[in-house]
């Protein structure tokens, strides 16, 4: 009897915690998505992914560098969007916020990668590729953290269709060029064409908007290499490519 009423306690007990927990979970959706709408009509001041960054930079120097100045749409260079969208996302104004063959071939990578370093213990770290949209970068630094794992991952991609169903394209491209980190302590599409070129972000060339694209995937590995051959190869493609561009 008393086995019986153990384990009848323990399954209310476990039906209260996953409702909880279930509770938990839309309220957390229901803060993003307030968040997500508040962006249709008010600039983000911040992202998660700055405030840390701040924070770590402000733990490890004596002196804090610190540049970002939201500038509006169309106060960005038209070649910069370009740039942008040819190197992080070719498809950016026509998908639905996921590229599912980039996910595809991203998961197939680094399946790859794992079998490989299983087999090798002295193989160098493995290196996880995302293959992330514009709007899954943006979703990600607004809200989330650093660290990849697939809870992560799932709340990144609940974010993502928020800012797709509620932003405009525009408006997402916006507010990812006025975040998106260009360097050490350097975000922002205006700070970026201050830091690297001394001009506004609207008075970039096609040149310049080409190398800040290159920078984007690994922005303070190639700020100490600014003129690498990688850089300039990589740069000339883009700005081969970038008529190609579809902005929204």
């Amino acid at each position: 009897m008393k086995a019986v009423q153990f384990f009848t306690r323990l399954k209310w007990e476990l039906l209260r915690l996953f409702k909880t927990g279930v509770l938990v979970l839309v309220l957390l959706q229901l803060f993003f998505f307030s968040k997500v709408l508040l962006m249709r009509w008010v600039d983000p001041e911040s992202t998660s992914f700055e405030r840390s960054e701040m924070a770590r930079l402000a733990s490890h120097s004596a002196v804090l560098y610190w540049s970002q100045n939201w500038v509006p749409y169309d106060k960005i260079s038209v070649h910069l969007k370009r740039a942008v969208i040819v190197s992080e996302d070719d498809l950016f104004a026509t998908h639905n916020g996921v590229q599912w063959a980039a996910v595809e071939h991203a998961w197939q990578k680094n399946q790859s990668q794992q079998e490989l370093a299983q087999k090798s213990p002295n193989a160098r770290p493995l290196h996880i590729v995302g293959g992330s949209t514009i709007t899954q970068q943006l979703a990600k630094n607004l809200f989330l953290s650093g660290e990849r794992n697939l809870v992560r991952k799932g709340q990144e991609f609940l974010i993502t269709l928020a800012l797709e169903s509620v932003l405009s394209k525009k408006r997402i491209l916006e507010i990812y060029l006025n975040h998106v980190e260009w360097g050490e302590g350097v975000f922002g599409a205006q700070a970026a064409s201050l830091h690297y070129f001394h001009k506004p972000a609207a008075q970039l060339t096609p040149q310049e908007a080409a190398r800040l694209a290159v920078m984007l995937p690994r922005p303070k590995y190639f700020q100490k290499l600014p003129n690498s051959v990688y850089v300039q190869n990589r740069a000339e493609q883009i700005t081969a490519r970038a008529s190609q561009a579809v902005l929204p």
